[in-house]
């Protein structure tokens, strides 16, 4: 496991680096949310344009490893939802507890990590995952949260979830990508260098805004966190490894790829749904916070399982 350490230490630095440039007030917010704006609709676009271009679509979809996936999560997802409700909690806080167990932070810290702790071969599993998130779980509590607050579904609800999907950059990099891939032409070079340029900005300016963005993080609400923060690191990529590794036996290096995502800490993305709907927003900051500061130790070990498994 040390050896994973010393590969996985590097990234999390990043995240201490920038974790520290916010503490100390010398990154303000206004630097951090223009560092992200950058890395959400620039840099990592680029990189993730640069993974699809290179890969077909048979290369990334593969329906074994979206079952594998998505039965795994939702087992997760019900159980986070269950615990919620017995507490006592409503129904929108409920959705987005079980958004905290299920959605790690796959586009700002999976692909860069992954695709260069795991190898070029993981782009397209990661890819997988990232696009199962974006488009399931992401339309799932819009429609739970909207439909609970109007009483009903509308047509409406599913036109804002279509122009969500087609104004977020990562999808709409993916899929210009494989668009791209399935001409079979090759990239031009001065478009391939500036794609490559800009994305190699993706992974130092993730890490560093994930690490900016926690400095200004309160921890409230520990005990809910902590169980939210262990279901995401936890219980989500063990139900993920049962189901690729027994139930929908998926080759074994993709399965390790999806295992090691799931194990990814929560994602920021989630403090952004709960803000916007004004639904547990601090709740879920914490649960960011403490699951990204376990995951070093646990996304650490889970790469190193999967690593000794391969």
């Amino acid at each position: 496991m040390l050896p994973i350490l010393l590969k996985t230490l590097p990234f999390f630095a990043l995240i201490g680096l920038g974790y520290l440039a916010g503490r100390t007030r010398f990154f303000g917010t206004e630097a951090t949310a223009a560092l992200t704006k950058f890395v959400f609709y620039f840099a990592l676009s680029a990189m993730l344009f640069g993974f699809a271009a290179n890969l077909s679509l048979g290369e990334i979809f593969n329906w074994t490893f979206v079952f594998a996936y998505l039965s795994a999560s939702v087992v997760v997802y019900l159980l986070a939802t269950g615990v919620a409700l017995w507490r006592g909690v409503s129904v929108e806080e409920a959705a987005v507890e079980a958004q905290c167990a299920v959605i790690g932070n796959v586009g700002f810290l999976g692909v860069p990590m992954l695709v260069l702790l795991l190898g070029a071969a993981a782009a397209g599993p990661v890819l997988l995952v990232l696009a199962v998130d974006l488009i399931v779980f992401s339309s799932v509590i819009t429609l739970v949260i909207t439909a609970r607050r109007e009483g009903r579904m509308s047509l409406g609800i599913f036109r804002v979830l279509g122009l969500g999907l087609l104004k977020n950059p990562m999808i709409v990099s993916i899929v210009l990508g494989l668009a791209w891939g399935a001409t079979g032409w090759a990239v031009p070079g001065p478009v391939n260098e500036f794609m490559t340029t800009l994305g190699a900005a993706a992974t130092p300016g993730a890490l560093f805004a994930i690490g900016a963005s926690l400095a200004g993080r309160s921890a409230e609400r520990v005990q809910v966190a902590a169980w939210l923060a262990g279901a995401k690191l936890v219980l989500h990529p063990a139900a993920v490894a049962v189901a690729a590794l027994v139930i929908f036996p998926v080759e074994r290096y993709a399965a390790g790829v999806m295992i090691a995502a799931a194990a990814l800490p929560v994602a920021g993305n989630v403090y952004i749904l709960a803000a916007h709907f004004g639904v547990a927003p601090q709740r879920v900051s914490t649960a960011i916070l403490l699951s990204t500061a376990a995951s070093v130790l646990t996304v650490t070990a889970v790469i190193a399982l999967v690593n000794g498994g391969a």
